[in-house]
This record gives C-alpha cells, sequence and structure tokens, in this order.
C-alpha cells in the first residue's frame, strides 16, 4: 500500500501544480505556499473525509483507502497527527492505484472535486 501512495504522492502533486500554475502565479515562493493548502496532510485528509462522507467513492475505492489508511507503518509525521497522516495516505495510495490501473478519468474526477471545492482543511 505505501507503494502505491509513493506513486500516488507524485501524481497528486502534479495535478496541483498544474492547476496553480494555470491560475498565473508566477512566483516559485507564492506557488510552494498556496500548494501546501491542498499537498500537506491536513488538507489531503479534510478532502478525503469529505468525499468519504458524501459517498464520492465506490465500493473498490473504499476498500484500497481503507486498506491504506490502516496499514502499519512505523514512519512517525512531524507536522500532523497519525490519523490525519493515515487519511492523507490513504488518498495518495488511492490516487496511486488508480494510476497504476491507468484508470486517468477517475484520477481526474477526484483531483478535479479537490480543485474545485477550495475548502482548505
Amino acid at each position: 500500500m505505501l507503494v502505491l501512495a509513493y506513486l500516488g504522492d507524485s501524481i497528486y502533486e502534479t495535478y496541483i501544480r498544474k492547476y496553480l500554475i494555470s491560475t498565473g502565479i508566477c512566483k516559485v515562493k507564492e506557488l510552494q505556499a498556496e500548494s501546501i493548502k491542498y499537498v500537506g496532510a491536513k488538507g489531503q485528509a479534510g478532502y478525503l473525509k469529505e468525499m468519504i462522507d458524501m459517498e464520492f467513492f465506490n465500493d473498490e475505492e473504499l476498500s484500497i483507502i481503507k486498506c491504506a489508511r490502516n496499514h502499519k507503518n512505523n514512519h512517525k509525521p512531524k507536522n500532523c497527527d497519525i490519523i490525519t497522516y493515515k487519511h492523507a495516505t490513504a488518498l495518495e495510495a488511492l490516487i496511486g492505484y488508480l494510476y497504476y490501473k491507468n484508470n486517468i478519468t477517475r484520477i481526474g474526477e477526484i483531483m478535479n472535486y479537490i480543485i474545485n471545492n477550495k475548502k482548505m482543511k
């Protein structure tokens, strides 16, 4: 599961970076500051919880999320609690899984939801 999160992290961040560049932000420092709202564990966990609550995910996706969220990991995050970190990792694992399965359309749907619902967590 952590391998999928590793892959998903890069895909997720690429989508966010592309979006932020498209908004016209030209300074790297500003891009970085804005990206943290999306790619930080708190933001990712918040979006995941929101999407679960609104039943955005199908059963297969929920299975991946639950498996990744519950996966034993010895990593201790420094900027958030372990629960938030596990939820963020679950979202990244789902993105990685969908990318691995070449389901780019579904990744786009998830990322569009996140980008268009700018409730910064």
